[in-house]
């Protein structure tokens, strides 16, 4: 027996990375009579056969899973966004890491189009979002800023991702399949257009499927522009931002939300200008899709 990870099944074909080679496999009878589902990721043993034939024999229990992409067992989160072309969507960016730490997976931001953001560019999209790389460090968030077309920031992506498995997950357009294009060369992923119409990327990633990249696994997954966020409770939301951490003990109130509340010690941080104001925007809407998630059920 051999162990293995699943990088793909469809149409009753799997196929599992093992011993420095991809296997075609079948599953075993008890699989098929049980319907389990099995996704990217996945932990399994295999029975080799003869031309690269095996047996799908047993797989282990999920350490985490997530459901777009649907993938298990992921290690990072390769969180990709445009610094520009199109422009940055941090509501998104903020929810996306809301996701994946509720997941336990760790997040990395990879800021793509370095070599596009000119001085020209930066004056048109304005001074925060020219900084927005700054704010998620400060915060303590590991981040890359990357040109795929000229390869700056691309080796020190790819020293994160050996002998783990990753997901690229981001807005279309955002150049995720260049990204990956850019770590792995000679593995060439379809590259999708900016709609000049609605600066917005067209997808061009169908089904999620893991594959070998710079020493590790790598899921290019389905572009998205919106995402629900998981199911947590409203004293829960300022555990997933770290920077209001360290000041939420100096708020009048122990039950403080943040937001109407007198005396709270995170909007003075916020006057003061020590927390970015569109994170703390983002906290506030966020705020009230929890609490009419908890009205629902």
């Amino acid at each position: 027996m051999t162990e293995g990870v699943l990088l793909k099944g469809y149409g009753g074909f799997y196929y599992v990375y093992a011993e420095d080679r991809v296997w075609d496999c079948s599953l075993r009878g008890r699989f098929r009579i049980k319907d389990q589902d099995f996704l990217p990721g996945d932990r399994v043993k295999i029975l080799p056969k003869e031309d690269n034939k095996a047996t799908i024999e047993g797989v282990e229990p999920r350490r985490n899973a997530l459901t777009r992409p649907a993938i298990a067992n992921v290690d990072l989160a390769l969180l990709v966004f445009a610094l520009t072309s199109p422009k940055p969507d941090l509501n998104l960016l903020d929810r996306l890491l809301i996701q994946v730490t509720v997941a336990e997976i760790e997040p990395i931001i990879v800021f793509t189009k370095l070599d596009k953001f000119n001085e020209t560019t930066s004056t048109i999209i304005g001074f925060e979002e020219h900084t927005i790389t700054d704010v998620y460090r400060k915060i303590g968030y590991t981040v890359f800023e990357v040109s795929n077309e000229t390869g700056q920031g691309i080796d020190e992506v790819k020293l994160q991702l050996a002998d783990k498995v990753s997901v690229l997950a981001g807005p279309s357009g955002s150049g995720k399949s260049s990204l990956f294009n850019a770590l792995s060369p000679g593995k060439e992923l379809k590259v999708g257009e900016i709609s000049t119409k609605s600066k917005r990327g067209r997808h061009t990633t169908r089904h999620v499927e893991l594959m070998v990249c710079a020493g590790g696994l790598v899921a290019d997954t389905p572009g998205f522009s919106s995402l629900f966020l998981p199911n947590i409770k409203r004293a829960e939301l300022t555990d997933f931002f770290p920077e209001f951490n360290e000041r939420r003990q100096q708020c009048r109130f122990n039950s403080c939300l943040h937001d109407k509340e007198p005396d709270c010690a995170i909007k003075a941080a916020l006057e003061s200008g020590e927390i970015s104001a569109s994170r703390y925007e983002h906290y506030r809407i966020f705020l009230q899709e929890v609490i009419e998630a908890e009205r629902r059920y």
